[in-house]
């Protein structure tokens, strides 16, 4: 008998999901298939995007971080200016894209350096930077804000909000105890607490959000379970969680956890199982491919049905060491796998309404970018 067959798949707990996530290799393939089955369309939908970190600088110094720079390094973004941005922008246009993702370290105008920028351009900190960027990026191009900028205060989202479609942050792991290992001891950011607080402002917000979890840090698979049971419990809550990533650690040269392990390829297809089969169909659930270049398509065998942000133009500046996979790639290993790749938004069709767009000149124009994808 498969020791699946105790699962209540229907109202999974934290012990079902423990057992999905000790999985037995004798069980996997039957794992893959229940989690599949959920599958709603035969799409496999992407977001093209330009990456545009707006400061590489950081108050977090997690273990496994190649993205943050220190204000002393002579090639450091400090603060990316406006006509560098729009410049960015507007070559992004050529290639057809349409999220500008904009990340930042974060508090990054806790330091002098950034601080001193931002001076002198006339702000007072970096969310009112941020804000124009968006106001800029929405009246001046076609492209559409995506922030991802860690913790947020509710009225800084608040105010966010009025030039970004969508946002996000990963929850990474919803454990205490993670603040006390290499990954997150020096990371005062990374305290879940205020990652919940910031993911549920999000709710309060009516802002569609991207969450996950980070795979491979050093968390147990309680911890696991943990936290994917309670980006479920705020998603049921709000109802603003459009997708959720499943991303696993990958060593990167010169980062604090250089000689970790990374996680094997089951230990992905079980947590991706497992995330597939607790979220309701509507919740999207992604891997990012260019960090699973050669396997990818495992995982579209266990029910994923996105790819996230792909770029033409920029790099991952989070995982610099991991190239972008071509669309050409991406349409090859998507209908090799037997399913069509589809282009989205950075926002979910279901979420394009005054509720979660509330600056009507935005909506407008994320409705006709919605009816041009569905005409294409």
């Amino acid at each position: 008998m498969s020791n699946l067959s105790n699962i209540d798949f229907e109202n999974l707990s934290r012990d079902d999901l423990k057992s999905i996530l000790e999985c037995k290799k004798e069980d996997i393939l039957e794992l893959m298939s229940l989690a599949n089955s959920k599958r709603e369309s035969n799409f496999v939908t992407y977001s093209k995007n330009v990456f545009i970190p707006l400061t590489k600088i950081c108050r977090n110094d997690c273990g496994y971080c190649a993205f943050k720079q220190s204000p002393d390094d002579p090639d450091a973004i400090i603060l990316m200016e406006k006509d560098e941005v729009l410049s960015t922008l507007k070559e992004a246009e050529k290639y057809g894209c349409k999220e500008a993702l904009f990340t930042i370290g974060e508090d990054a105008d806790t330091e002098p350096a950034v601080k001193a920028k931002l001076d002198k351009l006339g702000y007072e900190n970096m969310v009112d930077y941020i804000y124009d960027i968006c106001k800029m990026t929405v009246e001046e191009t076609e492209l559409f804000p995506h922030t991802n900028a860690g913790n947020f205060s509710y009225e800084d989202m608040k105010k966010l909000k009025e030039y970004n479609i969508s946002m996000g942050m990963m929850l990474e792991n919803s454990s205490e105890r993670l603040m006390n290992t290499i990954a997150h001891e020096k990371s005062p950011g990374k305290d879940p607490k205020l990652r919940i607080e910031t993911i549920e402002n999000a709710g309060k917000l009516n802002i569609a959000y991207t969450t996950g979890i980070l795979i491979g840090i050093g968390e147990t698979k309680e911890e696991i379970a943990d936290s994917l049971l309670k980006i479920k419990e705020i998603c049921d809550k709000y109802g603003h969680i459009q997708e959720v990533i499943i991303q696993n650690f990958t060593v990167s040269p010169g980062i604090e956890m250089e000689d970790h392990e990374e996680p094997s390829l089951l230990e992905m297809v079980r947590t991706v199982a497992a995330a597939q089969l607790l979220f309701d169909e509507d919740v999207s659930v992604q891997v990012p491919p260019n960090l699973n270049y050669e396997t990818s398509q495992i995982f579209l065998l266990c029910g994923t049905d996105d790819w996230g942000g792909v770029s033409p133009l920029s790099e991952d500046y989070i995982n610099p060491s991991s190239p972008w996979p071509t669309l050409e790639r991406l349409e090859k290993l998507t209908n090799d796998a037997g399913y069509q790749l589809k282009e989205r938004l950075a926002i979910y069709e279901k979420y394009i309404n005054e509720k979660y767009i509330e600056n009507p000149v935005l909506l407008e124009k994320t409705k006709r970018a919605q009816e041009e994808i569905e005409n294409n």
